[in-house]
């Protein structure tokens, strides 16, 4: 059984429908992508598995109806989502931001400092800059910032909006490379991005979303050798 399973959803502004019939599914420790064109409904179609966005359809999270489930419910259950603003708080330091990420076991003192040793572990960056102002970080580490965050609450389901956002190429590169390492922690990853190819390098199944409908999926290793994807989305490389 999938740990996440969405058959048609349907998420509409006023009467204009964003995402249209999408259905997808996402096993255990695996990583999903969705790929697309800018303003294809992907930032959508998270926002509406995470519960922030009314939507319609059938979704249930390892044999559970999500639809009975607000946002906080979602967040207890093991939902996690790293916008794509990642949405740090600045004047807080790292530490400050880390901490505030195992808010669901803030009164578990033992586990959210194991966690908290964990990412550190993860991220030496983020430990030699633990006392700084989020702020002050480079966008590379903002990024692995919104990632630590996210990872403090131990999540089931990772769901990350374009990890790759205004990063230099060198640093979109460590980015995927930590988050195919996450794969070992066994969680779940929901990763929504516009670099098709650095997304297909790392996922283990695509979809691919244009004009809010699901137009393609299949294993990631099969759709990176795709002609048409690779004229459309991957350089013709």
């Amino acid at each position: 059984m999938a740990l996440l399973s969405i058959r048609g959803l349907h998420v509409a502004y006023d009467k204009v429908e964003a995402v249209r019939d999408a259905s997808l599914s996402i096993e255990k420790g695996q990583i999903v992508t969705v790929i697309g064109p800018n303003g294809a409904g992907k930032t959508t179609l998270l926002g509406a598995t995470m519960g922030l966005l009314p939507s319609n359809g059938e979704m249930t999270f390892d044999g559970m109806d999500l639809r009975r489930l607000d946002v906080e419910a979602r967040v207890e259950c093991g939902f996690c989502l790293v916008p794509e603003r990642r949405e740090l708080f600045g004047d807080l330091s790292v530490e400050d931001n880390l901490v505030l990420g195992a808010y669901v076991m803030r009164r578990q003192t033992d586990l959210w400092r194991k966690s908290l040793d964990e990412v550190y572990g993860r991220f030496p960056q983020l430990k030699e800059r633990r006392t700084q102002t989020a702020n002050t970080l480079s966008g590379g580490e903002r990024q692995m910032l919104a990632l630590g965050r996210a990872l403090m609450a131990k999540p089931r389901l990772l769901m990350m909006d374009e990890p790759s956002l205004g990063l230099a190429p060198l640093i979109i590169a460590e980015i995927f490379r930590i988050i195919a390492s996450l794969r070992e922690t066994g969680v779940s990853m929901l990763l929504v991005e516009q670099n098709a190819r650095a997304a297909l390098e790392t996922a283990d199944y695509g979809y691919v979303l244009e004009t809010g409908e699901i137009v393609h999926s299949g294993p990631a290793s099969d759709l990176i050798h795709d002609p048409k994807l690779i004229a459309t989305y991957l350089g013709g490389h």
